[in-house]
């Protein structure tokens, strides 16, 4: 028995080996259609821009992603407890004592950006409030920094890295320059459905420098109609990649990480979730209560349409919630 058992056995080991390096039975597909609304969702621009350096798979560039072996979920610590605030306030500083000693040298630029598609938003306008500033990748080819922050970039997310071998390779450059100019910046991660969290944040890591005076690292989760991934994990799996890649970085970095997040899928996965983490929001047509009601948020991207002096071609917009004090405050106690 025990001899013409083994060969049954051995033979099933393989086929589990087999299917965990597929990748296919890591999470089902889900049918719902994609979202073309994207980070930087703008027409490629009429001068050329550096060529993207991809490894074995690229979000940006539609090459699939090599699939990892099923493996049993990352540990991940405990959560902080979560902050209730009235939605919209920053949320509290990961030292409250610093809050007392703004930031000095840093004075905030008043915008003079235009809009090639302008949104009446009322009373709730983004220009109702004091510090502006933009996201960028490669597809803003060459900026100069120095203009872009005389015209009112107070703040920038750059573009570092997506999926797990991705690497934006104006990323370096755009760092450098924006802290020569005097524009606070922080990197910015695109996570890819298809490969794991934890060596996600390695290749983050890996490529984006831990320099006092940084913003928080940003974590962008969307569903990306482009992407060669047509994967849509589950809310619950959805949530533990995120915590997985969180928590790295947190770690690393010393910072709470930010989280910029769509209308769709926040609505499919985030709402009512990650109450303790500052969010920034994508809401190009209506206020941010609108369109996540409910939803403390620290940062709001109010458009991808955006013209400034120092940049060839579109760009997009963002506010800080807040005044120049508040600012000051935030950037003092969240930058190390």
């Amino acid at each position: 028995m025990r001899r013409s058992s083994l060969p049954a056995i051995l033979c099933a080991v393989m086929v589990l080996a087999g299917c965990a390096r597929s990748g296919n039975i890591e999470i089902e597909d889900l049918l719902t259609p994609t979202s073309a609304e994207v980070t930087g969702a703008i027409p490629a621009p009429s001068t050329p821009v550096p060529p993207s350096k991809v490894g074995l798979g690229s979000e940006s560039e539609g090459m699939p992603q090599q699939p990892l072996a099923l493996m049993p979920p990352e540990p991940v610590p405990d959560a902080l407890a979560p902050v209730v605030r009235t939605a919209g306030m920053p949320l509290p500083s990961i030292n409250p004592k610093k809050l007392a000693a703004p930031a000095p040298g840093h004075p905030v630029v008043k915008h003079r950006f235009g809009d090639a598609k302008p949104v009446n938003f009322g009373r709730a306008s983004p220009h109702a409030l004091a510090v502006h500033g933009v996201d960028v990748s490669r597809w803003q080819g060459e900026i100069d920094w120095a203009d872009l922050r005389m015209h009112g970039a107070n703040f920038a997310f750059i573009k570092a890295t997506d999926g797990g071998d991705h690497l934006d390779p104006m990323f370096h450059r755009n760092w450098r320059a924006a802290a020569a100019a005097g524009v606070k910046r922080g990197a910015y991660h695109f996570f890819y459905w298809c490969r794991s969290a934890s060596e996600q944040a390695d290749w983050f890591i890996r490529n984006v420098p831990k320099e006092p005076g940084a913003l928080p690292p940003v974590l962008d989760v969307e569903w990306n109609g482009y992407s060669s991934c047509k994967k849509r994990p589950s809310r619950e799996v959805v949530l533990e990649k995120m915590r997985v890649f969180l928590t790295k970085l947190e770690k690393h970095y010393g910072q709470r990480p930010i989280i910029y997040t769509a209308p769709d899928f926040y609505r499919d996965n985030l709402q009512g979730e990650f109450l303790d983490y500052p969010f920034w929001l994508r809401s190009v047509a209506a206020h941010p209560s609108e369109v996540y009601p409910g939803r403390n948020w620290l940062f709001w991207q109010y458009s991808g349409s955006g013209l400034s002096k120092g940049v060839d071609g579109r760009i997009d917009l963002n506010v800080f919630y807040g005044g120049v004090e508040d600012w000051h405050r935030w950037i003092a106690a969240n930058t190390g």
